[in-house]
């Protein structure tokens, strides 16, 4: 089940969010002194500060337990930036990434929204095809000085 999070459930998304990227982490070789703005080092701070904001948060519950993370960015009123796709690694490859995707892309629609946008490892060809057979299109890419990796741009509409 996906339902919008209520505050007191970010630290679990936390938790949810770290382990998941962790693996992404290893793959790359990222750790907290070569890059500690990924994902994978998220602190409860930066998801508060982004709930407070009004980012929008969902989790996906299995038996009442968060296995997956969501957030939907307002970037103007057609696109919205899907942030930190998240799932636990022993809930992979049962269809709850595509669910949360669903998900998002309803409720982009619902807020009459029509584009999300995503950034991603652009190294990571794994997730840039996983993205791409959902109908995400590669739209440019990016190298920021502060990133050991090249960043990808793709972009859904819906």
């Amino acid at each position: 089940m996906i339902k919008p999070l209520e505050y007191k459930e970010l630290v679990s998304c936390v938790k949810v969010i770290r382990e998941s990227f962790a693996t992404v982490a290893r793959d790359f070789e990222l750790t907290e002194q070569n890059c500690p703005n990924h994902t994978s080092f998220i602190k409860l701070e930066k998801l508060q500060n982004q709930f407070n904001k009004g980012t929008l948060m969902f989790g996906y519950f299995c038996d009442d337990e968060i296995v997956g993370y969501v957030s939907l960015t307002k970037i103007d009123n057609l696109t919205y930036e899907l942030n930190n796709l998240s799932i636990l690694p022993e809930y992979r490859h049962k269809g709850y990434g595509t669910e949360l995707i669903d998900f998002c892309k309803a409720k982009v629609k619902e807020f009459g929204g029509g584009k999300i946008t995503i950034g991603i490892i652009e190294e990571n060809s794994i997730l840039k095809d996983w993205y791409a057979a959902y109908g995400f299109i590669h739209t440019e890419t990016q190298k920021f000085e502060n990133l050991p990796f090249t960043v990808g741009f793709m972009g859904l509409d819906v």
